[in-house]
């Protein structure tokens, strides 16, 4: 298999999930398809800000322990983001609370800017900083994505430049269908959009594709849209029909769903 070098930008938080579970995990978007990329055997790289403070270093070490390069992981005052969450009995996660703590106005320097410009390809999560990445990495050319469901800004929910615009519909087919045409009317050349239970599919305009899921006993579901992007990208990069991009995002989503967290980590307590 030939090993690429993947970058992801972006949101890192400790997602706490509150009683009966009482435990913490390292998550968010960006974080999530970084390990996810590692997991798969590529030279993944983290960029992103943590504080300093032990949420901040459990975010270092468990990305390290998964082979996540952080040369470029920022340390700034103030504290790591958290999110609080309860699940339900079925597996679904509720979000009570959200701190972006000092992943707000989170930027890579220039000088980190020239170094994403020379990865293969670069996934950016939820990163408020007005679409200015995504429009220096796709003026110079460089593979982007990002996935505009986990952005709340107008400013950052544009996808022009995007070589891939992640979405998600719930489970409304016919409102997928309507985002992704929508993605590449706004200037995205591949517009992918989940479905929840029904699966996904994906479009370039000229090439349509659609996977549905793989049925697993579902533990929680944090992270598995993370997984499902990793897992397409993994699969693109390589070159693989739409089709096989999106049973690849399948197979690692369904994975994640068997285990609490976005990946396998030992929890901490909250």
């Amino acid at each position: 298999m030939t090993s690429f070098r993947l970058a992801a930008v972006g949101d890192n938080c400790i997602d706490r999930f509150r009683p009966p579970l009482s435990r913490s995990y390292v998550g968010g978007n960006a974080v999530n398809v970084a390990v996810q990329l590692a997991r798969l055997g590529h030279q993944s790289f983290y960029f992103g800000a943590i504080g300093r403070d032990i949420d901040g270093g459990n975010v270092r070490r468990v990305l390290g322990e998964h082979g996540v390069r952080l040369d470029h992981l920022q340390e700034r005052d103030g504290n790591t983001a958290y999110t609080d969450i309860d699940v339900t009995p079925a597996g679904d996660r509720i979000f009570v609370h959200e701190d972006f703590g000092v992943c707000a106005g989170y930027r890579p320097d220039p000088a980190e800017i020239e170094i994403l410009k020379t990865m293969d390809h670069v996934h950016i999560g939820w990163l408020d900083d007005g679409g200015a990445l995504r429009h220096a990495l796709s003026a110079a050319g460089v593979s982007v994505s990002q996935d505009v469901s986990v952005n709340a800004s107008a400013a950052d929910l544009e996808v022009e430049g995007l070589s891939i615009a992640f979405g998600s519909a719930g489970e409304d087919d016919a409102e997928a269908e309507r985002i992704a045409a929508d993605f590449l009317a706004r200037g995205a050349r591949l517009a992918v959009v989940t479905r929840g239970g029904r699966g996904s599919l994906a479009s370039d305009g000229r090439e349509h594709a659609s996977a549905g899921i793989r049925p697993v006993e579902v533990v929680d579901t944090t992270g598995a849209g993370d997984s499902f992007i990793a897992g397409f990208i993994a699969a693109r990069m390589e070159g693989r029909s739409l089709a096989e991009c999106l049973q690849a995002g399948r197979d690692l989503a369904s994975l994640t769903c068997t285990h609490i967290g976005g990946f396998p980590q030992a929890p901490q307590p909250l």
